[in-house]
């Protein structure tokens, strides 16, 4: 075990059974934690700096879920920021080719990336050697 956290927050159980394997292939994180929505990622997170155990690293974030999508996912982790210690790295990882999309992770200083799926083990490779 490498005690590197990542979590994966996607709808698309194939395409998260992908990035499990591609994961585990590249060794340098424990078995990532999935979610289905936003809205269990954020349940998982609160409960998480409630109990003060590790945030994740790293988040590869979906845009379009069921129930609460990436951007609301955005809107809420802003309002923990004060309460983690050390802030995750998210990366949006999604299949929309819109414009605007691309233009809000780029315009959101919390968001590090934008990556069309699905991300190669080289991509992570490079996501999880920037400090």
């Amino acid at each position: 075990m490498t005690n590197r956290t990542i979590w994966v927050i996607d709808d698309d159980v194939i395409y998260k059974t992908i990035m499990k394997k591609i994961i585990k292939k590249a060794a340098i994180f424990d078995m990532p934690i999935t979610f289905t929505n936003g809205k269990e990622a954020l349940d998982a997170l609160i409960k998480t700096v409630t109990n003060k155990e590790q945030v994740p690293e790293i988040i590869l974030l979906d845009i379009e879920m069921p129930i609460l999508d990436g951007w609301g996912f955005m809107v809420e982790i802003e309002k923990l920021k004060s309460k983690l210690e050390k802030f995750p790295k998210i990366y949006i990882s999604s299949s929309s080719i819109a414009v605007e999309d691309k233009a809000k992770a780029k315009n959101n200083p919390d968001i590090l990336g934008y990556m069309s799926k699905p991300i190669s083990l080289e991509d992570l490779l490079l996501i999880a050697s920037t400090e």
